[in-house]
């Protein structure tokens, strides 16, 4: 490990930004979000989280996958896969650790999808640990930490003097190339914790699947999917072609999706399998906690990174982690 001052962080960032796109927390019209900056002084320190998670980076809330061209019989398909380098700064362990779960249905299965894993591929993580855990934070309670370095190339924590650096892969040690640091040889400060919850054991999950505790819960539901939409690994999406302004050209999009929609997953002839805000919001924590575990062979407590993302942002306060008590409860 090793310590690098405020000063040399700032250098450091700023010769990034030069050579590469640099992402980072930045205030945008009164929200923080991981937006591009040209200089260190556009950064935002004093955060628990962005509103949005990094996901929007890899997997953005709409996409042009291909465009197509249509003269007479000849028809020209065309790629938009990214190969831009960027470098993301400011990243928290939960939103890293919600990409390794991304990660399971877009690169670790076959087929792999090349918009996502080609920025996968390009881009390079710099973390920064949280000092403390946020008010509707629970990320230890599902395997996560705010010190964790899953799924980061390098994790910087706060100290007094400056920043430990810890670099863990070789794409991280890469971006360090030409810096000389300091080594740091002391304790790493501890993170201030919340109380941790107790997880529902996954066989429970089914055998309260035909519960009215459902039913009941959903009564508040308004089907507005924004917690599908802030969550770091939420990753239903639609695609459909689209006529362009120019006559023959059209392009092919990706858009985020949600279970909790009204019409998610409705088929021919208007059928849906899930009419009831019930069985939406049900298949949400199921997803969470048993299905997507199940299919991709995750050996992690949830698919789900403890934000609190999605207990901050519900209008009517549908909170995770009273679904998860009250489940644990339930008889």
């Amino acid at each position: 490990m090793n310590i690098i001052t405020k000063e040399q962080l700032d250098d450091w960032l700023n010769s990034i930004a030069r050579e590469r796109p640099l992402l980072a927390p930045r205030n945008d019209g009164g929200m923080i979000q991981y937006r591009p900056i040209k200089t260190s002084d556009k950064i935002a320190w004093d955060f628990t989280r962005p509103q949005m998670s990094v996901k929007e980076v890899f997997f953005p809330p709409t996409e042009r996958l291909i465009t197509i061209e249509k003269t007479g019989k000849n028809v020209k398909l065309t790629e938009t896969i990214p190969e831009s380098r960027p470098v993301i700064f400011g990243v928290r362990p939960c939103d890293a650790r919600g990409m390794q779960i991304l990660d399971a249905l877009f690169i670790d299965r076959a087929p792999v999808d090349p918009y996502y894993a080609g920025r996968r591929e390009n881009t390079t993580l710099i973390g920064l640990a949280c000092q403390e855990m946020g008010a509707s934070c629970f990320c230890t309670s599902v395997g996560g930490a705010p010190n964790d370095t899953s799924g980061l190339d390098i994790l910087l924590t706060d100290v007094d003097g400056g920043f430990v650096l810890q670099t863990l892969t070789n794409k991280g040690q890469s971006l360090l190339q030409g810096l000389s640091l300091a080594g740091f040889y002391g304790k790493l400060p501890e993170p201030v914790l919340n109380q941790p919850l107790a997880l529902v054991e996954r066989d429970t999950w089914l055998a309260h699947f035909q519960d009215e505790y459902w039913d009941l819960m959903s009564e508040r539901c308004l089907s507005c999917r924004i917690c599908a939409y802030v969550c770091p690994t939420c990753r239903c999406f639609s695609v459909r072609d689209e006529a362009l302004t120019t006559p023959g050209e059209y392009e092919r999009i990706r858009c985020w999706d949600s279970c909790a929609g009204e019409n998610y997953r409705r088929i021919a002839g208007g059928h849906k399998p899930r009419a009831e805000k019930s069985d939406r919001l049900r298949n949400r924590f199921m997803c969470k906690f048993y299905y997507y575990l199940d299919q991709y062979d995750l050996h992690q407590a949830a698919a789900c990174t403890g934000c609190g993302r999605c207990i901050d942002a519900c209008p009517v306060n549908v909170d995770i982690t009273e679904v998860l008590a009250e489940v644990g409860r339930l008889p």
